[in-house]
């Protein structure tokens, strides 16, 4: 899992993205297994044609969630789609460009979908429908945990519950970079925080906690970031000094990040040396922890 490449999903879709997409499934590679690419391909044309807007995502929208699949160097690479009925929600995707299949980056936009599917839009069960002759589809999503449930001699129908999605997350099955570390004190808190608060940052906070070794906070490592540590960050070639605060305690001009914030959500219970490719303000970063310089727990400050 360590070696997965990171990617992102974003919400917006522009007239070029359907352009994109419209020369993807121009590609029969693609197509082959897809029931509905027709339809697909000619609703993206009569979007492109009639609507006169630079902004599509609301079309894109309609009957479910559309996102872009971007890579490591915000280039788009896929899709995916998900459509929740009732408890239920299924997840459609495709990577793009042929060139790019054998790198894993189907496998990471599954666990992104993923992400978005239970800890988002809350669903119970995640479905997955795909034909028979597609191997490389079918190892992808059995490779991140989906189980086989009915089969017909045209499709298959996978599916993951919320409860095997969040024990999975808790053994570190599901995560693509290193482990990160938890004080049981700040755990309770952070969870606290989740039932009040809202937004794209709460879901990958959920995520980071629900992954996240808990551990007591006498016991924590003195180079892991903790809440209310002082913290030097590379973010790409840039050094800064952040201090990783609740909401409340927030100043971005004081270095006071939220760990409501992209870098602040980005950087707890990681340690010194760990770098983190991470999606900032709609591009990728690449985060390195250089050094915790505080570190309430290793003072004796569990107050803090």
């Amino acid at each position: 899992m360590m070696n997965m490449p990171f990617v992102s999903l974003r919400p917006e879709i522009t007239r070029t993205h359907a352009l994109i997409l419209m020369d993807w499934l121009e590609d029969e590679r693609i197509t082959r297994y897809m029931s509905d690419s027709r339809n697909v391909s000619r609703f993206i044309a009569q979007a492109v044609d009639r609507v006169q807007m630079p902004i599509l995502t609301h079309l894109f929208n309609q009957g479910g969630r559309f996102f872009m699949t971007y890579d490591r160097n915000d280039v788009p690479v896929g899709f995916v789609r998900l459509i929740k009925t009732g408890a239920e929600c299924e997840i459609v995707l495709i990577i793009g460009d042929h060139a790019n299949w054998g790198r894993r980056l189907g496998a990471s936009t599954i666990r992104e979908g993923l992400k978005l599917a239970f800890l988002d839009m809350r669903a119970e069960r995640v479905i997955a429908r795909i034909h028979p002759d597609n191997r490389r589809s079918l190892k992808g999503f059995q490779h991140c945990g989906f189980l086989l449930g009915t089969q017909t001699p045209t499709l298959l129908s996978l599916s993951m519950t919320s409860g095997r999605y969040l024990q999975r997350l808790r053994d570190g099955l599901m995560a693509s970079s290193e482990d990160i570390y938890l004080t049981e004190i700040d755990k309770a808190r952070l969870q606290e925080l989740l039932m009040i608060e809202q937004g794209e940052a709460v879901v990958e906070l959920e995520h980071e906690i629900e992954r996240a070794i808990v551990v007591d906070p006498q016991q924590v490592a003195r180079d892991v970031v903790t809440m209310n540590s002082r913290v030097v960050l590379k973010l790409d070639d840039e050094h800064k000094e952040v201090a990783l605060v609740y909401p409340q305690d927030a100043d971005e001009r004081a270095g006071k990040l939220s760990v409501l914030s992209d870098v602040g959500a980005a950087i707890l219970g990681y340690q010194e040396g760990d770098e983190i490719d991470w999606k900032v303000r709609d591009r990728t970063r690449r985060i390195q922890i250089e050094k915790v310089i505080y570190q309430p727990e290793s003072c004796g400050d569990f107050h803090l």
